[in-house]
C-alpha cells in the first residue's frame, strides 16, 4: 500500500526529534537521525505494530486521543497539530474551490491609508492578489513574479535582497505546506506546487521535510538596491470576509534606520524598477 501524506509527515517529523528533546536515553547505536518508531510508540501510548502500518499507510483512521498523543510524542506546535489532524481527516479543510482574488474594497482603501507600512495581501497558492504603493516600491515592481513562492526560489535576486535568505525559504515552504493541508485540492495551489517541485531542488529538498507552520510575528532583514540594508518586523492576518487571503504588513520601529528607510522608499513608489518580491 503506498505511504500516505499522513504517514510521510509522521516519518519527517519522528526524524526530526532527538532523544534527548523526548527526555529518552541513548543506547546504543543508532541508524536513524531522530526517535525510532518504537520510540515514537512508547511515547505516544500506541503499539509499535499499530504505529509502523501508520507510517507504511496500512492504518489511515487514528482517533483524535491517538492523534492527541502523536503531536505530544512528536513535539508538534499548534500549527504542526492542526496539520496533523487535517491529514487524518480530522480537521477542517477548506472547499476545494480556489481562494477568491477578489479583495475587498475596504481593504485595499485601508492598505492605501498606510503610506509608511508596505502591505500585501496573498491568497493560499502566494499569489499577491493586492498590494500598496510603498509595498511595490519596496519589492521593486513585481517584475520577476506575483507569486511569492516563485520569487523566493527562483529570481536569482531573492538571494541578495533577503538577508537571511535561508531562513525566508524555509519558512516560507512552511507556511505553504500548512496552506496545502488547508486545502489540497487547491487547484492554483497544485500547479504552483508542482511547479516548484520540477523547477526548484532546493524547494523539494524543503518540502520533504513537511515542516508546516504558519507565518508568525518576525522580523526581516533586506538588502534593498535604493535605500541599502533595513530590517523590519512583519505581522500576518486572516482576512476573515475571504478564507485563504492573508495580509501581510511590514513596519519599522519608529527612529530605527528602516523607519528612515521607508521613508526614502515613499519618493520611490512612483518609479519601481525591476527585483524580487517577499516571501
Amino acid at each position: 500500500m503506498a505511504r500516505t501524506e499522513l504517514g510521510a509527515f509522521l516519518t519527517a517529523r519522528r526524524a526530526g526529534v532527538t532523544p534527548a528533546a523526548a527526555n529518552l536515553p541513548v543506547t546504543g547505536e543508532r541508524r536513524v537521525p531522530g526517535l525510532r518508531r518504537e520510540e515514537v510508540a512508547v511515547l505516544a501510548g500506541v503499539s509499535a505494530d499499530y504505529y509502523v502500518r501508520l507510517e507504511q499507510g496500512r492504518e489511515r483512521s487514528p482517533s483524535a486521543q491517538v492523534l492527541d498523543a502523536l503531536a505530544a510524542a512528536l513535539r508538534l506546535d499548534e500549527d504542526g497539530r492542526l496539520h496533523l489532524f487535517r491529514l487524518a481527516g480530522l480537521g477542517p479543510r477548506a472547499r476545494a474551490a480556489a481562494v477568491p482574488d477578489r479583495v475587498e474594497p475596504s481593504l485595499l482603501a485601508l492598505m492605501d491609508a498606510w503610506p509608511h507600512n508596505p502591505a500585501v495581501v496573498h491568497n493560499r497558492a502566494y499569489d499577491v492578489l493586492a498590494s500598496n504603493a510603498i509595498a511595490d516600491a519596496l519589492f521593486l515592481g513585481w517584475s520577476h513574479s506575483r507569486n511569492l513562492m516563485e520569487v523566493v526560489f527562483t529570481d536569482p535576486a531573492a538571494r541578495s535582497f533577503y538577508r537571511d535568505w535561508h531562513d525566508v525559504a524555509r519558512n516560507s515552504v512552511a507556511g505553504f505546506r500548512l496552506g496545502h493541508g488547508a486545502a489540497p485540492g487547491d487547484p492554483r495551489v497544485r500547479q504552483v506546487l508542482a511547479g516548484l517541485l520540477e523547477s526548484s531542488p532546493e524547494f523539494a529538498e524543503l518540502w520533504a521535510r513537511h515542516d508546516a507552520r504558519g507565518k508568525a510575528l518576525e522580523q526581516k532583514r533586506f538588502a534593498h538596491p535604493a535605500v541599502g540594508p533595513l530590517t523590519l518586523t512583519m505581522q500576518t492576518f486572516g482576512v476573515r470576509a475571504a478564507p485563504g487571503q492573508e495580509l501581510v504588513v511590514y513596519h519599522a520601529e519608529p527612529g530605527s534606520p528602516g523607519a528612515g528607510a521607508l521613508a526614502l522608499l515613499g519618493s520611490l513608489a512612483a518609479t519601481p524598477g525591476p527585483g524580487p518580491g517577499p516571501g
